[in-house]
């Protein structure tokens, strides 16, 4: 099997990026390739399985027609600005263009040291690379614009952090690995022109409506507003939304220390570089806008006289907190099964989180019971519950069917972390059954069937999982 690869970010100018091919890996194995991902991108799934293309996925061989490369930017890490980052563990491949018209990234992620590594060894870990199959794949089941996972091979090479693990590589797909980040870094050189070139090219790639760079930036507000919201609707903790990990896709990307709140706490983090809680749940709003301010400053040289692009900029992304309060309050509401807006609903559904807050309530079995009749177990008070659900039933004599309205929304399976790290461990001593379990009930996460049992149940306390980790 061929692929023709359409390469425009290749195309760019070469201060964009840096050639070179991946390091070769010594026996590469194959773990999973994501079949239907596959078909999606026009390509057959059995081919990809073969000997030639676990060697394409390792970065033993360069497939025809690819154009491999390091991309450069730069980012607010913690708030911390570092001028040159890039990619220090993977590799563009190439662009694949889907039988629909629609173009894809192919990128290969712990493929070895590049000129961004910074004395890194460019590698991944089995862990790491397990966890960002899982998470990634379980979230685009959940509706949430994200980076994919085709495919993941170990590598039979240690890998070392505070102690050596297994190595293993994964190839991602995405609708591009543009980031903030990447406009930061010209936007630092105060080079005009490459920042052109580059808004130019994310508004054909992924905006083709956008007038200019202020109809980028509004574009990209929206998106990220939606994007947002849609995590907080989840209990998804992103871990580092740092701007070099804010896609202008709208996607999710980056899958490292984050993780799924089993309690509801708005103020839960469970990164361990999150050491102050910069990025915790109840943060991710206003730290998506503080990324869209550094994105909106780098596109002012293009937006004409100083003043008027300061105003022009300044209102496009203040209206971001708009845009993720009304999406916000369109998913609360389907998840507590209510379709036509009334002014009370915003004070109903914080209601319900104040008291999950106070009952320390599991986030998705609370909102999934609603509909089940099992969420009063869920609260160390099932009285604090009662006297909410009075005022949510009333609410609801208004709606056709909130049930089904209910189980569209709210997930019976995410990603626990308890069962995310059970994969995790079993698959580094060489069992990979349950990582394959685990992706199989995700796949299908509004769905009560017999071979999920079990996986919507929240940890024991044995089983909790208090803290997560980037991998580098």
């Amino acid at each position: 099997m061929t692929i023709a690869f359409d390469n425009s970010y290749a195309r760019l100018p070469e201060r964009f990026f840096h050639r070179q091919p991946p390091v070769a890996v010594t026996a590469p194995k194959l773990i999973a390739v994501n079949r239907a991902l596959a078909r999606r991108l026009g390509l057959d799934p059995d081919a990809l399985a073969a000997p030639e293309w676990i060697e394409v996925f390792a970065g033993n061989r360069v497939p025809e027609g690819a154009a491999p490369l390091a991309q450069a930017y730069a980012g607010h890490q913690f708030g911390g600005w570092v001028p040159q980052l890039g990619d220090g563990r993977a590799l563009l491949l190439g662009e694949i263009v889907a039988p629909d018209g629609a173009r894809f990234d192919l990128a290969l992620k712990g493929s070895g040291p590049t000129p961004f590594s910074r004395r890194g060894d460019g590698r991944a870990g089995l862990g790491p690379v397990l966890r960002e199959y899982i998470l990634s794949e379980a979230m685009a089941a959940l509706g949430v614009p994200t980076t994919r996972a085709l495919a993941a091979v170990t590598t039979c090479e240690p890998v070392w952090r505070e102690t050596p693990l297994p190595g293993a590589v994964l190839a991602r797909v995405a609708a591009s690995h543009i980031r903030v980040g990447t406009f930061q870094y010209f936007a630092a050189r105060e080079d005009a022109e490459a920042l052109a070139v580059l808004a130019d090219h994310v508004i054909a790639r992924h905006y083709p409506g956008a007038a200019g760079p202020l109809g980028l930036l509004e574009a990209v507000t929206e998106a990220q507003a939606r994007l947002i919201a849609r995590w907080m609707s989840l209990g998804f903790i992103h871990g580092v939304m740092n701007t070099d990990n804010m896609a202008v896709s709208g996607e999710t990307i980056d899958y490292g220390p984050c993780a799924f709140m089993d309690e509801y706490d708005p103020a839960k983090v469970f990164s361990s570089i999150d050491q102050f809680g910069r990025y915790a749940y109840g943060n991710q709003p206003k730290i998506a806008l503080w990324n869209l301010a550094q994105f909106a400053s780098c596109l002012l040289p293009l937006m004409g006289e100083e003043g008027p692009a300061i105003e022009a900029a300044t209102e496009a992304i203040n209206r971001f907190a708009d845009l993720y309060q009304a999406e916000w309050l369109r998913l609360f509401r389907a998840k507590i099964g209510i379709s036509v807006a009334a002014e009370e609903d915003a004070a109903l559904i914080t209601g319900l989180l104040s008291r999950m807050a106070e009952g320390r309530a599991d986030f998705t079995r609370t909102f999934r019971g609603l509909a089940e009749g099992t969420a009063a177990a869920e609260f160390a008070d099932p009285a604090s519950f009662a006297a909410w659900e009075a005022e949510w039933r009333k609410r609801l004599a208004a709606e056709a069917d909130p049930e089904a309205v209910m189980a569209a929304a709210n997930p019976a399976c995410i990603p626990r972390n308890h069962r995310v790290e059970e994969a995790i461990r079993a698959a580094t001593a060489g069992d990979f059954a349950p990582f394959h379990r685990l992706n199989a009930v995700l796949a299908r996460p509004f769905d009560r069937r017999a071979e999920a049992e079990g996986y919507d149940a929240a940890p024991g306390p044995e089983e909790l999982v208090t803290r997560t980790f980037c991998g580098t």
